[in-house]
């Protein structure tokens, strides 16, 4: 299998999210993934996007969302970045936890990790926040 790589930059905007959840649907089904790897890439891609927009860069035009998708021997790889402050993932209430049921925070961790067979967070040197997601076939 060849390894193909695709990037994008979008505008820090809700609108984003369906553009880029398209985007990897195409590249998905390009790399011969099945429906439901590509409904987990799709439901995983959107809470990534929509937590960049919204709480990294805080739906501030000027910043961009950065998205890598790469088709390798492990599986489909995205990358999103956005150019906010950065977090820390584990600060972040576990939303399974009964005291947290209510809360609004945490619901998109927990999707993309219940979606993809990897997620991992870091935070920029140039500044703000990477996820890393990866989806076997």
């Amino acid at each position: 299998m060849s390894e193909e790589t695709k990037e994008f930059k979008f505008p820090s905007r809700i609108d984003s999210v369906e553009k880029a959840a398209s985007e990897a649907e195409n590249f998905a089904l390009q790399s011969g993934f099945s429906e439901d790897a590509r409904s987990a890439i799709d439901m995983a891609m959107r809470e990534a996007v929509a937590n960049a927009v919204k709480h990294g860069n805080k739906e501030d035009e000027t910043k961009k969302v950065e998205i890598a998708f790469k088709n390798s021997s492990e599986g489909f790889e995205i990358t999103v970045r956005d150019f906010g402050e950065g977090f820390n993932v584990e600060e972040i209430p576990d939303p399974t936890n009964p005291e947290n049921l209510l809360k609004e925070n945490g619901r998109g961790i927990l999707f993309m990790r219940t979606f993809m067979d990897r997620v991992e967070w870091f935070n920029h040197a140039g500044g703000g926040m990477i996820v890393k997601m990866l989806k076997r076939q």
